[in-house]
């Protein structure tokens, strides 16, 4: 036989061995197959992949990036810093390397760095009170000012300081306003002093835990303002209704405009049509370099993201991951990103997971109540809010993990997604709420203090990390992105709701209240 002829004969060999190959293909038995069955069975296969390679070991690495930063620019690494400049640049470099599309989304904002807060009782009896400045405050001249305080009058529904009327003609001229929260806006309460003729505001918590909130925009600002606890703002009231109180008053505050960037990274592969989307927020506040809050959230989804592209996965789905900045100065680069949003991107993004602070030194593990069955706070999420609990805890039980509900209460990244009424989820560790008794059995940790007492701090540092809580939640992440990447349809399996003790989670909603605008 000639080579034409072996050819020829291989030829039809091949084909013969193929055709019922083909016929195969082609039978009725698979056309039937059910549709469903390749996406689940990538989504666990990558979901199992990529929750066994992103380690919180390997993303510690980044956290001791972020930490070097901050040591090399001021301490911190705010937005409008060389500190968030130079975390961002990390990100999206190392995230470029990796293949991914990414861009820096740039905006203006109002920078804010508090240069002074200071409380002290001149007499009856001097002593020093903590005392937190509100962001977007009115500023003291150097120095402070003397002035005697002037309570207003607690109402029984909790509304103090609300109405003008609360402040009585001629009580609070020249006085330092004390009020208690609740109600309404800080911005409205120090508003109402303002009109009333007084000095200042300081405004006591009525939970515990610090309260170092903000005036929404810097036009808002009538006052100087500041927050005390609950006990310290109890204690002066106390002393008020003895007899006058005068204390030295200063509350500074730097505001200027600056640009910063949000870092946007998605795969070059996937159908946009059904985008998920998972994100964090990069800032710190200016007080300190903000490892847990947030180096951690930032770091667990930047290794999940370096590890989704290392595994070379032909996703179906395309997954972007977002990297906010400004999120200590009231949500602005999340606000930003979904004010410019088409309605076409809103429809297309199907789901988005929020991480902000998932490593608190005295942790709980608190999963976003998608359909509010724990009755605290707001209410349920925008439709498959509910399912997203519901995967994030099923994956939590099979990992043998405990979890508590924590509510939306809008002062993480989530809030504006929310808004527009996209499916919204997450994990969340923790901050200055306190850990309760029976969070203690559950979770390990120390009862009746804050699940991190580095909260807005200079502690919360490289060295206040909870690695336990870092690796949980990093799984938590690693598995959304794997199983999400493939397969959304958990997002139309129904959810039994059914109502559970949980509390706030994150200590009567007060999760990163440097943005918290109502009461």
């Amino acid at each position: 036989m000639n080579a034409s002829h072996r050819r020829a004969a291989a030829i039809l060999a091949a084909a013969a061995l193929a055709t019922p190959l083909m016929l195969a293909a082609a039978s009725p038995a698979t056309a039937k197959a059910d549709p469903a069955a390749a996406p689940a069975k990538d989504a666990a296969q990558l979901a199992k992949k990529l929750v066994r390679e992103t380690s919180a070991k390997d993303a510690y690495k980044h956290l001791q990036k972020f930490q070097a930063i901050a040591d090399s620019a001021g301490g911190h690494r705010a937005a409008g810093s060389l500190g968030h400049d130079a975390s961002a640049a990390y990100v999206y470099q190392l995230l470029k390397k990796a293949g991914y599309n990414v861009e820096y989304q740039k905006f203006d904002f109002i920078y804010t760095e508090t240069q002074a807060e200071k409380l002290s009782v001149v007499s009856p009896t001097p002593r020093a009170v903590e005392i937190k400045a509100m962001t977007y405050t009115k500023s003291t001249p150097v120095g402070g000012i003397k002035a005697d305080l002037a309570a207003v009058p607690v109402d029984a529904d909790g509304t103090t300081g609300c109405e003008p009327g609360d402040f009585a003609a001629g009580a609070f001229t020249g006085k330092i306003a004390l009020i208690k929260r609740g109600g309404c806006t800080f911005a409205a309460k120090q508003e109402n002093a303002a009109a009333a003729g007084a000095a200042g505001a300081i405004i006591y918590n009525n939970t515990d835990g610090v309260l170092s909130g903000t005036l929404g925009d810097p036009a808002a600002g009538k006052l100087p303002t500041g927050g005390l606890t609950q006990a310290e703002g109890e204690k002066l009231a106390a002393d008020l209704a003895k007899g006058p109180v005068n204390v030295s008053f200063e509350i500074r505050q730097l505001q200027e405009k600056r640009s910063t960037n949000n870092v946007i990274a998605e795969t070059k592969g996937g159908n946009a049509a059904n985008t998920v989307m998972l994100g964090s927020h990069l800032d710190s506040v200016t007080a300190g370099p903000g490892i847990n809050d947030n180096g951690s959230g930032s770091a667990g989804l930047l290794q999940t993201a370096l590890e989704l592209a290392e595994s070379k996965a032909k996703v179906r789905n395309k997954v972007r991951f977002a990297w906010w900045s400004a999120e200590e100065n009231g949500l602005l680069g999340s606000e930003h990103y979904v004010a410019n949003m088409s309605e076409l991107d809103k429809k297309e993004v199907k789901l988005y997971l929020n991480f902000d602070m998932i490593a608190s030194p005295n942790y709980g593990l608190f999963v976003y109540d998608g359909d509010d069955s724990d009755a605290t706070g707001a209410g349920a999420g925008p439709a498959g809010s509910a399912q997203l609990e519901r995967d994030i805890t099923d994956f939590m039980d099979k990992q043998g993990r405990p979890h508590e509900g924590t509510d939306f209460t809008g002062r993480s990244d989530y809030g504006p997604f929310i808004e527009v009424g996209i499916p919204s989820g997450g994990t969340f560790t923790g901050a200055e709420g306190i850990k309760t008794p029976a969070q203690a059995a559950k979770f390990g940790g120390t009862a009746g203090i804050a699940y991190d007492v580095n909260y807005h701090a200079a502690g919360d540092n490289l060295s206040n990390i909870n690695m336990t809580a870092f690796d949980v939640n990093i799984d938590v992440i690693a598995n959304a992105v794997g199983t999400y990447a493939h397969d959304i349809s958990s997002l139309r399996k129904p959810v039994v709701s059914t109502p559970t003790d949980g509390d706030a989670g994150s200590g009567g909603g007060l999760h990163d209240d440097h943005h918290e605008v109502t009461e």
